[in-house]
């Protein structure tokens, strides 16, 4: 009794059908084995599955194409430091913004030294010192931009107290909106949600305080 393998190569590409130049790490094909097996420069395959069988991955593969990352298959998913570059990065731009905004708007701006102070910034308006802490968001989350209103102590979320900051002000990056908040309106919340202008909803919970930067000098 005799058994017939047949060896099913997937189809070529386009630009190896039109006799497009090939990479340098094009697999130059050897053989076809009577065993159902394609062996090539560098890698040994099976062929003898079915067309349908044979994934992108394996038919990248037959054409000596190299891999795709993992992180471009998952969707461009960062990693933890890209990540957390990319939240810093964001927040040093939104600092820029926030001393360029307060100053044009009248405002003495003045940076604590070091990082040790729970707050970024200390305003001078008219002769009082106003401690701010600054966030931004580019994050949609069900609609709305969030942000994150904490701390981290031992690995907790810590909201901030009015011992800490006198205002929190919210930058919402993909409107060039500012929301001033009284340290009293969002102690004891560790996030907050923004509704984007326009929203069908209304203004939200934090919708008066948008522009809002007469607070700061009504500060007592």
């Amino acid at each position: 009794m005799s058994i017939i393998v047949r060896s099913v190569a997937p189809p070529l590409s386009r630009s190896l059908r039109q006799g497009g130049k090939k990479s340098r790490r094009a697999a130059h094909v050897s053989r076809f084995s009577n065993r159902g097996i394609l062996r090539t420069d560098n890698c040994e395959l099976r062929t003898d599955l079915h067309p349908r069988e044979l994934t992108t991955k394996r038919r990248g593969e037959l054409a000596g194409a190299p891999p795709v990352p993992r992180s471009l298959r998952q969707g461009g998913k960062k990693t933890p430091r890209q990540r957390e570059l990319t939240t810093k990065r964001r927040g040093e731009l939104a600092e820029l913004a926030f001393t360029y905004k307060a100053a044009t708007m009248g405002f003495g701006v003045a940076k604590p030294y070091g990082d040790s102070e729970r707050y970024d910034f200390v305003l001078d308006a008219g002769g009082r010192f106003v401690r701010v802490q600054v966030k931004s968001s580019t994050t949609l989350l069900n609609g709305l931009y969030h942000i994150n209103c904490h701390r981290r102590t031992g690995g907790r979320a810590v909201p901030y107290s009015p011992s800490e900051i006198d205002f929190l002000v919210a930058y919402i990056i993909p409107e060039d909106a500012w929301f001033i908040l009284p340290i009293t309106v969002v102690a004891h919340r560790t996030s907050l949600l923004f509704n984007p202008k326009g929203y069908p909803r209304g203004d939200g919970l934090f919708g008066a305080y948008r522009e809002a930067w007469h607070l700061l000098r009504e500060f007592r």
